[in-house]
C-alpha cells in the first residue's frame, strides 16, 4: 500500500474547445484508455463523505484507487496493485469502516476515459474524453481537463484555460458527476444553532479523517483523532442548549479514553527521550535510552491494537451513526435560532467561570480541562463573534499549553519512580531516573506558582 498527494484542478469545457499553449512542455502527448468501476455502499456513503474507491486497468498506475480529500483540490491517493478480483480489498473495507460501518461495498458506476496528457514543469495536464455509466442509467459522455502539480504551476495555468473558454469544475470528482452528489457543507451562519453545527460537522469530519490515518498507523494520527474528538465534546457541552446531544457526551468521552493511552505514551516516550538526549554526557549514567525503549515500545504496541480493536468495534460504529444523525437532524431550541452574536457570549461566560474556580480551589488538571472546552467553545464562536473571541481563544490555548506542561511533569514523576526502581533492581545505576524526577518535580512547582487566570 502506497499513498500519493496530489493537488489537482479540474476544468469543463465544450468539446471543440481548444487548449492553450503552455510554456515549459516537456513531454507529450501521450495517449492512454483507461477503465474505471468505481464502488461504494448502495446509499453512496462514500462519495458523499468525499472519498471514491475505484479499480482501474490501464495507464501507468492502474491498481486500486481510494482518494481520500485533505482540503480543496487536494486529495491522499492510497493505491493498492490489481488482485486479480472485483471485489475491493480488505484493507479498503478496512480503511473505510468509519464511512462505511460495514455496509458492502458494491459497483456503482463505469467510466471509460481516453486520455491525452503532457508533462509540464512542475504538473501533468490531462486532456480526458470521458464515457460513463451506472446502472439502469443512460449513457453520459463529457470533456474534462485536469491539471495536477505544483500549487503554483496550478495558478499560472489557471489564467489561460479561463481564457480559452474553460471553466472550473463545481464537481469533485467524475464519480460526483455520474452519481449526481457531492459532498455536502454546512456553513456558519446568523444563528447561533448554525453557528455551532457547522463547526460540529467540521470536526466529525476531522474525526473520520484521522480514523484512515490511525487505521495506516501515520504519524501523528492518534492525536490529532482525539484532538478532533476532544473539540467536538466541548462544543456540544459548551453550547448543549443549543444542540442538544443527549448520550452523545458520555460516548465522545468513552472514544477519547480508548485513544489516551496511545497519546500519553507517545507524549511521555518523546518527551523523556528527548530530556536525556539534552543531558551532559557524564549525567547519563548507564543503558537509559535503552530502558526507555524496552519500557515503551511492548506498551506502545499494545495500545495500537487497543486503538484498532474500538476502532472496529460495534460501540464506535454506532456512535458515528449517532453523530451522522444530530448533524443532520432539524434545530429545535428556542436558543438555536437566537442571534449568534447574542446568544453565544452567555455560553461562553459560563464556560469561562469555571476556569478560574477550578484554579481558586487549586486543581490545576481540571482547571486545564475546562480551558481546553472553553478554547474550543471560542473556537466555534469566532466566525460568528471575530477577533473578541479569537483574542480570548487564544489566552485560553495560552493557558492549556502552561497547565500540560505541569501536568506532564506530574505524569513524568511516578514513571521515573518506577523505571529508577527498575534499574537499581537489575543492577544498573538508577541515577539519572532520579535527576529527571527532580527536575520534573521542580518544573511542576514552578508552574503551580505561576499559573494564573484571569
Amino acid at each position: 500500500m502506497r499513498t500519493h498527494r496530489e493537488v489537482e484542478r479540474k476544468y469543463e469545457a465544450d468539446p471543440d474547445a481548444r487548449l492553450p499553449t503552455f510554456d515549459g512542455a516537456v513531454a507529450g502527448p501521450q495517449h492512454e484508455s483507461l477503465d474505471a468501476t468505481y464502488y461504494d455502499t448502495t446509499d453512496l456513503r462514500l462519495i458523499r463523505g468525499g472519498l471514491t474507491l475505484r479499480r482501474r486497468a490501464g495507464g501507468e498506475d492502474e491498481g486500486w484507487h481510494l482518494k481520500v480529500p485533505v482540503d480543496q483540490d487536494t486529495r491522499d491517493e492510497i493505491h493498492l496493485p490489481l488482485n486479480g478480483k472485483d471485489k475491493p480489498p480488505k484493507e479498503f473495507a478496512d480503511l473505510t469502516l468509519g464511512y462505511t460501518r460495514g455496509a458492502e461495498l458494491v459497483p456503482v458506476a463505469r467510466i471509460e476515459t481516453a486520455r491525452t496528457k503532457w508533462e509540464i514543469t512542475g504538473a501533468e495536464l490531462t486532456d480526458d474524453q470521458v464515457t460513463a455509466t451506472k446502472p439502469d442509467a443512460e449513457t453520459m459522455v463529457w470533456r474534462e481537463i485536469e491539471v495536477e502539480g505544483d500549487p503554483d504551476v496550478l495558478d499560472r495555468a489557471e489564467k489561460p484555460l479561463r481564457k480559452a473558454g474553460f471553466r472550473r469544475s463545481e464537481l469533485p470528482s467524475k464519480l460526483a458527476r455520474v452519481l449526481g452528489t457531492k459532498p455536502t457543507r454546512t456553513q456558519p451562519g446568523d444563528d447561533a444553532g448554525t453557528t455551532v453545527l457547522a463547526y460540529v460537522v467540521g470536526q466529525l469530519e476531522k474525526i473520520k479523517y484521522y480514523d484512515i490515518l490511525v487505521r495506516q498507523d501515520a504519524d501523528d494520527s492518534v492525536h490529532q483523532m482525539r484532538v478532533a474528538i476532544r473539540r467536538l465534546r466541548s462544543a456540544l457541552r459548551v453550547y448543549r442548549k443549543i444542540v442538544p446531544s443527549g448520550e452523545l457526551d458520555t460516548e465522545l468521552q468513552w472514544l477519547g479514553r480508548q485513544l489516551s493511552p496511545a497519546r500519553d505514551l507517545e507524549v511521555q516516550a518523546e518527551r523523556l527521550a528527548e530530556t536525556v538526549a539534552q543531558l551532559p554526557t557524564e549525567l547519563v549514567v548507564g543503558p537509559v535510552q535503552a530502558r526507555l525503549t524496552r519500557h515503551f515500545s511492548p506498551e506502545q504496541a499494545k495500545a495500537r491494537k487497543d486503538v484498532l480493536r474500538t476502532l472496529r468495534g460495534k460501540r464506535y460504529l454506532r456512535l458515528l451513526d449517532q453523530l451522522d444523525a444530530l448533524v443532520t437532524a432539524e434545530l429545535s431550541t428556542k436558543k438555536a435560532g437566537r442571534k449568534a452574536e447574542k446568544e453565544l457570549p452567555r455560553h461562553i461566560a459560563k464556560a469561562e467561570a469555571k476556569v478560574g474556580a477550578r484554579l481558586d480551589a487549586g486543581d490545576v488538571h481540571r482547571a486545564r480541562k475546562a480551558a481546553k472546552r472553553l478554547r474550543y467553545g471560542l473556537e466555534a464562536a469566532v466566525p460568528a463573534l471575530g477577533e473578541p473571541a479569537d483574542k480570548a481563544r487564544k489566552r485560553a490555548k495560552a493557558f492549556t499549553k502552561q497547565a500540560g506542561d505541569y501536568q506532564d511533569s506530574v505524569v513524568a514523576q511516578p514513571l521515573l519512580r518506577t523505571l529508577g526502581m527498575q534499574a537499581h533492581a537489575d543492577g544498573e545505576n538508577g541515577f539519572t531516573f532520579g535527576l529527571l524526577h527532580a527536575r520534573e518535580e521542580a518544573n511542576a512547582e514552578r508552574i503551580r506558582r505561576e499559573l494564573r487566570w484571569g
